[in-house]
């Protein structure tokens, strides 16, 4: 990978942290998925008219990662509403990219090197020390926080795996990035549809929130879909994953959870892991 690619990976896995530092931040974390989903459906067809279709090769696997998504979005809900961001996160998205890279042997035809899967062993063991390591003072995590969010690890190494083949048949990276985003919010909004007046009602109060954090997901999972054409789909993965240092610094920070010198020796554990396959 050239540095070009690590940075912007970097940055898509700061831009993922902060909106999911918006939908825990809202009231009601299944509404707020809603709208941030909504919001990038919103902003994805404004641009789609100027864009040529993605190959027709890709259409199977856009179907299959917008019922992927819709999973991922109620099981993210679930997990943040019965847990703090700093347990759940790291969980969701560090036990993923050990599934990835697993299955992308099998279904994309990549093999890593040993250094490779050691720099990914490496940030998935940093990731889950943050998680199962509480710090003192802190809520202990819910038994049902850490079962949605292991589910929901299994569902992103899904779609993460789904999306590697699909924006490579495309042809169209962007294109395929806002059909994926106005399809998963059709679907999700669908499913919602007998709480649309609570839905409406929500919408009036906190639809900048759903637009800020529509455009900040659809470019953080863009600019990772464009790096799959670049690179191995499980060396992007496990390097998107180092969004939990940007969550664990959000976390802290913003939404006021408290953070142990274990999981901080667990971040160190990351960055590590980053580097190493930076140059792996």
């Amino acid at each position: 990978m050239s540095g070009a690619t690590v940075l912007l990976v970097l940055f898509a896995a700061l831009l993922h942290a902060s909106w999911n530092a918006l939908v825990k931040a809202g009231p009601d974390k299944l509404l707020s998925t809603v709208l941030v989903a909504s919001g990038g459906a919103v902003l994805a067809a404004l641009a789609l008219p100027f864009l040529a279709l993605p190959a027709p090769a890709s259409w199977p696997w856009l179907i299959a990662s917008a019922c992927c998504h819709l999973a991922y979005y109620r099981l993210l809900a679930a997990a943040y509403a019965h847990g703090d961001m700093s347990h759940a996160y790291p969980l969701m998205r560090g036990s993923a990219p050990l599934l990835v890279a697993l299955g992308s042997a099998a279904l994309v035809g990549e093999v890593l090197s040993l250094r490779q899967y050691g720099a990914i062993a490496l940030i998935c063991a940093g990731v889950l020390a943050m998680s199962l390591r509480r710090a003192a003072g802190a809520t202990p995590p819910s038994r049902r926080a850490t079962l949605f969010a292991l589910l929901n690890a299994a569902v992103i190494a899904c779609y993460t795996l789904v999306d590697g083949i699909g924006v490579r048949r495309s042809g169209a990276p962007l294109a395929y990035t806002l059909w994926l985003f106005a399809l998963s919010a059709a679907v999700l909004l669908v499913s919602v549809m007998g709480e649309r007046q609570a839905l409406r009602a929500y919408a009036g109060r906190y639809w900048k929130t759903g637009l800020l954090g529509g455009f900040v997901s659809m470019a953080s999972y863009g600019l990772a879909l464009w790096a799959m054409t670049a690179a191995p789909v499980a060396v992007i993965a496990a390097l998107r994953e180092t969004s939990i240092l940007f969550a664990a610094l959000i976390a802290s920070v913003f939404l006021r959870e408290r953070l142990g010198v274990r999981r901080l020796c667990a971040v160190g554990m990351i960055a590590g892991g980053a580097v190493a396959m930076r140059f792996a």
